[in-house]
């Protein structure tokens, strides 16, 4: 693999501004800053399959076994433990490391203090090397990621701009700006005498910041022999009749190993270094016990500098200062082409999968095959790339480029090579890329002018599920309303019998995404990878839990292992109430059959690492109370009196009495048939408060955590979502009409039917003691029943084994929450007597606090008791939250009804999700373990 061994801090690159390259193909973005929409690639050109955003520049990259190697320019600068004692001690960039699957954060290593410029992983894939600005070179293991050797040449070399290893010599090359290339063998340096601490690059002095003015005492550097071991490995130190002085008469920007590919040596291996003089130099290693280099000869390129190299069989490629690729033969070291790849400096190429790829200073890539032509040009990132690696994953062609826009971007080439192997139709690449497709159906149920895209969806979907095998049909809700896809798969596990009957129920529609004020980091209805998540409208909610489901029964029907005969029942005016839903189901009861349990994942966890199960909902009542006066729209200093009857006014005197202190409704018997919690249920909210207060210690305590929960989720509430007028919105008129939206959220005890009733009467008894001349009206928008399940039944038990075995447990690290809600009574208290206990919601246990999501850790949990409420660990890893919800699922009760069928309920994204918001996303790691909960559900045999 090559890399871009490049410094851009060296005051060696052009910095051209004006991009001359090609045409206006820009893969990085799908709208300009000003919103304008910009044309999808061309075919051929690499498609941006997902991208993470860093704090600094990315100069370095490599990918080996599913990871990405990354090394930044800045990043996130941590403090080097042991700091405290002297206040000297150095701040370290980071080398990161990404999930090629998933795309996380896996870690974040304080690898150098200076910039990490070079990453290299040796040939068995276990150890990586990194070199910096610094003047150090590390070796850190691949799997534990511990620093393993530290090495330090005698000499100031200044930036280390390159580095590789031979694991047959067990040898490091490194080439440095003192315009040096030096080595170590690695097999030796334990035995060894530990180097003088002294001798560290951190205790010498700075020629430049460390010179004194006239008459000065220079004061010496001491670095805290901690410091340089805290991180642990051999210390080693370059002796100095292992150094080639003056390699290159310029920087040794660039070096990579060959084997058995110069006349003369073959089957042996060689370096190849290029540098700030424009000569690239091929060198012989002798194994003669020092690993030393020998000069084999000297190709010309010219005055500009060879900033990065690349290797394909025979053939050498060179991308130089001035924007070239020279090809040369190594066979007979003969310059064969120039290719007038870009505009501006090439400062990272790398060849693999039958093609070159280039990379320039101003933000533009290109491909070229075998035979050199250009395959494909675009705009990858918004200035330099700065490095790039190509390797193939799970059958599919990835290329990851990174550059000082502070962005690595992995890009799916397959449609520039020929690949041998074709990418499983049900594998996850496949899930991201149909979920793709189906979050670009503009499924939006409540507005007429998306009814199109509403039933191109619905038949795209009814496809998917054919495609894997199931018979289906589309059910038709009435004139208006969107169809809703039935499809059936029938149990295929050896053995016969007849299995249980699962129905899964979801939707495909979506609510609106406005994007006019441009605050969705991308296109609502173009998926985009970001950081390791999706970001699109309906990713989780509900088209990602959707598929998920769907792409596990695939799996179980292509390996013959489906438990249970399962009926997908997908509708599409979810969203907007259900409209027609209950008639559909009703019709084609007989066709969709005998329901033995049902499912459905439309709902999100607590916070952002506890998995959940949801065993309750609320119920709604949606209504629309509206004042009407005989009077037109009317002055208020012509036409206001104390005779004058405005609807605005009693409208207001109206809704002030259906509540009283702490949000009390005041419609007589409303809370009658609620009943008080269970021994049970006390014990399972304090299984959440106290699992989720040693993550989030300063939010409240948790007698205050379990009352925010029951208040939101097993008492019922009363909201005033907005009022609208009449006539014009000016501050001196009478509105001839007034009007409030209003919802009830009821609990399961709680009968929708009465409530409705009560509330009605309740109003217009009220309204009459106004003596008023105006007219009152009420209408019910929407009316749905509060669920509430059964946890310990069947279905739920499987679903908290599955979720325990797929997720394992969670770290216990603590972060801290987005507010303190001890701090935020005594901030709001206004010399009130009696300050009231401010909510927990879902931002105050997501991650805009100070922990980053990508470093919570999951392992398996070690063996303890057994605990039946939750959050606690166990020998499979951490039980499931058992939580109820303040939302409504207006089809769930319905279904169990209609059915006679139990229910469960499987969160399946995070709190941070924003569903309904701006920027609704679903982490692609939920996405993927929500498939695996869902296979060994559906894959378990029902005793």
């Amino acid at each position: 693999m090559a890399h871009t061994l490049r410094n851009i801090n060296t005051g060696c690159l052009k910095n051209e501004t004006i991009d001359t390259d090609d045409p206006d193909i820009d893969a990085t973005k799908r709208r300009d800053v000003n919103g304008k929409a910009i044309p999808h690639p061309p075919n051929g050109v690499p498609v941006l399959f997902h991208k993470v955003k860093n704090h600094k520049s990315i100069l370095s990259l490599v990918v080996s076994n599913a990871r990405i190697f990354a090394g930044t320019q800045g990043g996130q600068l941590l403090v080097f433990p042991g700091s405290m004692h002297t206040g000297m001690a150095p701040t370290y960039e980071c080398a990161q490391v990404w999930s090629l699957e998933t795309y996380e954060l896996l870690s974040s290593i304080p690898a150098h203090r200076g910039a990490v410029l070079s990453l290299f992983v040796s040939q068995d894939g276990r150890l990586l090397f990194s070199s910096a600005g610094d003047a150090i070179v590390n070796v850190w293991c691949t799997h534990s990621l511990r620093r393993l050797y530290h090495i330090w040449s005698t000499y100031d070399v200044g930036d280390v701009f390159c580095v590789t290893f031979s694991l047959n010599l067990q040898t490091v090359y490194l080439g440095a700006q003192n315009t040096s290339i030096q080595w170590v063998d690695l097999s030796k340096s334990k035995s060894r005498p530990p180097p003088n601490i002294e001798s560290h690059p951190l205790n010498r002095q700075n020629k430049f910041f460390d010179s004194t003015g006239p008459g000065a005492v220079a004061k010496p550097r001491s670095v805290l022999k901690a410091v340089i071991l805290e991180q642990g490995g051999t210390l080693v130190e370059i002796e100095k009749d292992h150094i080639v002085q003056y390699a290159h008469f310029g920087y040794v920007y660039c070096m990579v190993l060959a084997r058995g590919t110069t006349h003369g040596y073959a089957g042996e291996e060689i370096l190849i270094s290029g540098g700030g003089d424009g000569t690239i130099r091929i060198w012989q290693l002798t194994p003669d016990g020092n690993a030393a280099i020998k000069s084999l000869a000297t190709l010309e390129n010219g005055d500009n500098s060879v900033l990065s190299l690349a290797i394909d069989g025979t053939f050498l490629y060179s991308g130089r200062l001035d924007g070239d690729v020279n090809v040369w033969d190594l066979d007979t070291r003969q310059l064969i082409r120039t290719i007038k790849s870009h505009s501006a400096d090439v400062l990272t190429i790398t060849a693999g999968q039958d093609l070159i790829f280039s990379g320039g200073s101003n933000g533009w890539a290109k491909t070229f095959d075998r035979q050199y032509k250009c395959t494909s040009q675009w705009k990858a990132h918004d200035q330099l790339i700065l490095a790039s690696a190509i390797a193939s994953y799970n059958g599919k062609a990835v290329l990851v480029t990174g550059g000082n826009d502070d962005c690595v971007a992995i890009w799916d080439i397959g449609t520039s090579v020929t690949q041998s192997n074709t990418i499983a139709r049900d594998s996850n690449e496949e899930l991201v890329e149909s979920l793709r497709k189906l979050v670009s159906f503009r499924t939006v149920s409540s507005k007429a002018e998306y009814a199109g895209d509403c039933r191109r969806a619905a038949s795209w979907l009814r496809n998917l599920f054919k495609r894997f095998g199931a018979t289906t049909e589309m059910l038709n809700t009435n004139e208006s309303g969107n169809p809703v896809v039935l499809a059936r798969y029938n149990r295929n596990i050896p053995g016969g019998g007849n299995g249980n009957k699962i129905l899964f129920y979801g939707h495909y529609d979506v609510v609106a995404a406005d994007n006019e004020q441009r605050k969705w980091i991308c296109d609502p209805f173009d998926l985009q990878g970001v950081d390791g998540y999706l970001y699109g409208r309906g990713a989780s909610d509900n088209k990602g839990p959707v598929l998920a489901a769907l792409y596990a029964v695939a799996d179980l029907v292509g390996e013959r292992r489906l438990a249970s005969d399962v009926t997908f029942l997908i509708e599409g005016e979810e969203e907007n109430g259900s409209r027609g839903f209950k008639e559909a189901i009703r019709r084609n009861k007989t066709m969709i059959g005998d329901i033995d349990w049902i499912l459905l994942a439309n709902s999100y966890w607590l916070d952002d690492d506890f998995p959940c199960l949801t065993y309750g909902l609320r119920g709604v009542i949606h209504a629309t109370v509206r004042v009407k006066s005989r009077h037109p729209d009317l002055h208020s200093g012509v036409e206001g009196s104390n005779m004058m009857d405005e609807s605005l006014k009693d409208l207001v005197m109206l809704l002030a009495k259906l509540s009283g202190p702490n949000g009390h409704v005041n419609i007589p018997e409303f809370y009658k048939t609620i009943r008080p919690a269970t021994e049970l249920e006390n014990m399972r909210y304090d299984a959440i408060s106290k699992s989720l207060l040693r993550r989030y210690p300063d939010v409240a305590s948790a007698e205050d955590l379990t009352a925010s929960f029951k208040a939101k989720w097993r008492e019922p509430s009363l909201t005033m979502h907005g009022f609208q007028t009449s006539g014009p919105t000016n501050s001196t008129i009478i509105p001839h009409i007034a009007s409030a939206a209003i919802s009830f959220r009821l609990v399961p005890e709680q009968d929708a039917d009465q409530i409705r009733q009560a509330f009605v009467k309740f109003l217009e008894d009220e309204f009459a003691t106004l003596h008023t001349l105006n007219m009152l009206s009420i209408t019910i928008d929407h009316q749905a029943d509060p669920w509430l399940g059964d946890p310990e039944n069947k279905i739920f038990k499987m679903l908290e084994k599955a979720i325990m075995e797929v997720w394992g447990k969670v770290s216990p690290a603590r972060r801290g929450s987005t507010v303190s809600i001890k701090s935020a009574v005594g901030e709001m208290n206004n010399g009130l007597s009696s300050p009231k206990l401010s909510p927990v919601t879902f931002s105050t246990l997501t991650n805009s606090g100070n922990f980053s999501p990508t470093n919570t850790v999951r392992e398996i949990a070690p063996p303890h008791h057994h605990n039946q409420i939750g959050g606690s660990f166990s020998r499979g890893g951490q039980k499931p939250l058992y939580i109820r919800e303040g939302g409504t699922i207006p089809a769930i009760r319905f279904l169990e009804k209609e059915f006679d069928a139990q229910a469960a309920h499987l969160p399946c994204g995070q709190a941070s999700d924003s569903a309904h918001l701006d920027n609704e996303r679903l982490r692609v790691v939920n996405l993927y373990k929500s498939r695996e909960i869902f296979k060994k559900v559906f894959s378990e045999p029902w005793s």
